[in-house]
């Protein structure tokens, strides 16, 4: 059971649902389900309904509010009632190795490669956690082989995506992208794309979205919740 966060845009459920198509692609024979936190169905405790074990899997990008304190309430919710699931909680998507994979896959359909005459603005949500927005910077600080690497946020924290890019051109930077790391099209993917460009960046590459590198990463994060030994009784 994959949750995403969930968007008034039809454009982020179709993508969630090219994501996990790709997964039921890659692991015939696992039953792949999908189910929104908000603005979109169905809620997880209406998708849980009738199962006797599930795996919530979260559709999110870092460790945040959403993850920590929205799934479990909704899976607190489906606990209440009787007869429900016996429900495994994996962790969400990033941070893993793979997603800065996924990234470069995403800049090099934008016709960017990585090299040292350009510098990289990576994009998130942004969150009301310190830590949530500290991954990204450390994401941003491991990613090598550019001009540079700066960590940007589209709401809750700075510097905004075209401060970044502001602070980029007067620092030199020979050429600068923007990486957004969003899982779906909509409200912050059309923001960054806009304010960015009109910023002065050369290139914004597209939201992650059923890049294969998510499909290996969601299967990951499957196994080992089954192999997580505590378990969540509902």
């Amino acid at each position: 059971m994959a949750v995403a966060h969930g968007s008034r845009d039809p454009r982020a459920a179709r993508t969630v649902e090219s994501l996990l198509d790709a997964v039921r692609q890659a692991r015939p024979g696992l039953v792949v389900r999908s189910a929104y936190l908000d603005h979109a169905g169905p809620r997880l405790p209406e998708a849980l309904a009738g199962l006797d074990e599930a795996v919530v899997l979260p559709l999110l990008l870092t460790e945040a509010y959403h993850s920590r304190v929205d799934l479990p309430a909704a899976i607190a919710e489906v606990r209440a009632a009787r007869g429900g699931p016996t429900v495994h909680y994996g962790t969400t998507l990033g941070p893993h190795p793979l997603m800065t994979a996924a990234l470069e896959r995403r800049l090099a359909e934008a016709g960017v490669a990585r090299d040292r005459d350009t510098a990289v603005v990576l994009v998130s949500a942004g969150s009301s956690s310190a830590e949530a927005n500290a991954v990204i910077g450390a994401m941003a600080r491991s990613w090598h082989g550019w001009w540079g690497v700066t960590a940007a946020y589209a709401s809750a924290a700075d510097p905004t995506p075209a401060q970044a890019v502001a602070l980029l051109k007067r620092a030199g930077a020979p050429r600068i992208v923007v990486a957004p790391y969003l899982l779906a099209p909509g409200y912050f993917a059309d923001k960054v794309r806009h304010s960015t460009l009109e910023a002065g960046a050369d290139a914004v590459a597209d939201v992650l979205g059923p890049a294969p590198e998510l499909v290996e990463v969601l299967l990951a994060r499957y196994r080992q919740a089954i192999r997580r030994s505590e378990r969540v009784p509902v």
